[in-house]
């Protein structure tokens, strides 16, 4: 059985550095250290199927990961209906998050959860390749990543 638990620092940092390399990320220009965020942990036997991260600044909240370690079975969906909930049990006005523009998965999950596509930030890599290099030039299926994608969840 799965069980969601609050994430710890140590389960973030740790998921951070093995699935985005380094114990930060970074997004609109910012860096956002693992212990900058909180989260979510999704478990099953104490091992962790997936993790997502999230910064609460005022009204606003911004889905900084999601990761999820064993496609298809509906861990994302159960981590992202947990923020959701969360967000409206707060008052949440603004949910938002941003993706890269390689990441057609991730724009597909995400829309068909209620989020939308409110803006695209042409050429923002580039500025956040100079806070972050180890970012890669070519992503999913070969796409240069070059855009970052803001998506918005519709609470209507």
């Amino acid at each position: 059985m799965i069980e969601l638990k609050i994430s710890t620092p140590e389960e973030i940092k740790s998921v951070f550095e093995s699935e985005w390399g380094a114990n930060y990320i970074v997004t609109r220009g910012s860096i956002i250290k693992y212990t900058d965020v909180e989260g979510f942990t999704a478990k099953e036997n104490n091992e962790i199927l997936g993790l997502i991260t999230y910064v609460i600044r005022g009204t606003k909240t911004e889905v900084t990961s999601l990761n999820s370690f064993r496609e298809n079975e509906g861990i994302g969906t159960l981590l992202i209906n947990k923020v959701i909930e969360t967000a409206k049990q707060a008052g949440i006005e603004r949910l938002w998050l941003i993706t890269t523009n390689d990441n057609t998965k991730a724009l597909e999950f995400y829309k068909k959860r209620n989020f939308r596509i409110i803006k695209v930030h042409e050429g923002a890599i580039a500025e956040s390749r100079k806070l972050k290099p180890s970012i890669p030039f070519y992503g999913n299926d070969g796409i240069e990543i070059r855009d970052e994608v803001e998506m918005e969840y519709d609470f209507t």
